[in-house]
């Protein structure tokens, strides 16, 4: 069985972590199957919008409990920690990939996200929560610091006190609560999650490809970069889709 589905319908790629019975806990083997999907899937000219979800009772339960206890027995010399690097940054490789993504992208927690996990629904532009899912941090119950940007996301994403809130003093949040902290877009019910994320995964992919992938682009620096500076690559993008085919056919349709 493999441990992680994709499908591509309607423009949308669907990527699932299979392996329910471990509550898709990542080992470095899923991790890397995991982001090869998503890159496979980021790659593929068919796919316009990309949703990340979690077969059965969990979205993702964090790093295997395992393979995180093999990392902290190597040795304590260049070498050991040198390997101990490595170990980790391959767990970061799926939300790294996703963070990445050239198209739009959403995670559809339909259960527990936990330390990896939530790092992993935080990679996502967007998130949607069933009422089911808890977002916990997970990381200083088993005595480890956040990794893999998890400081930095779940910052911008909540803000100062509420990041502090999960991570500093173990508060969870469960699916209705993540929507009113801003944490996912939106809290729906279990059976309604794949339908709404399709939902808006589809109306993505419906706008015109390349404008959509600038647009993305240029959120990613209005993160970072002062107003006058994105200002400056909004009128360059702008100008730049009116010379886009695909763009003057949408001003004609809108004119009929």
């Amino acid at each position: 069985m493999s441990r992680v589905m994709s499908e591509v319908k309607n423009g949308v790629a669907v990527v699932v972590l299979n392996d329910p019975e471990t509550r898709n806990a990542l080992d470095p083997e899923m991790s890397a199957q995991l982001a090869a999907a998503i890159r496979a899937c980021d790659a593929d000219p068919e796919v316009r919008a990309l949703v990340v979800t979690g077969e059965g009772s969990a979205f993702c339960s964090g790093g295997n409990l395992g393979s995180l206890l093999e990392a902290t027995e190597r040795g304590h010399d260049a070498a050991g920690l040198e390997d101990r690097r490595r170990a980790y940054v391959e767990i970061y490789a799926p939300f790294l990939a996703l963070r990445e993504s050239r198209v739009p992208t959403i995670a559809a927690v339909n259960g527990s996200a936990v330390g990896a996990g939530l790092n992993l629904a935080l990679a996502a532009d967007v998130a949607l929560a069933a009422r089911s899912a808890k977002f916990i941090s997970g990381f200083l119950r088993i005595g480890l610091h956040p990794g893999g940007g998890n400081t930095s996301m779940l910052t911008d994403r909540i803000g100062p006190q509420a990041a502090a809130a999960l991570t500093l003093f173990g508060e969870a949040l469960d699916g209705d609560e993540a929507a009113r902290v801003g944490l996912v877009w939106r809290c729906v019910d279990d059976e309604m999650l794949l339908v709404s994320a399709r939902h808006m995964a589809e109306a993505a992919a419906s706008f015109p490809t390349r404008a959509t992938m600038r647009v993305k682009e240029t959120l990613r620096l209005a993160r970072r970069a002062d107003f006058a500076t994105v200002l400056e690559a909004e009128v360059t993008a702008q100008i730049w889709t009116t010379t886009l085919p695909e763009t003057a056919e949408l001003l004609r349709a809108m004119r009929r």
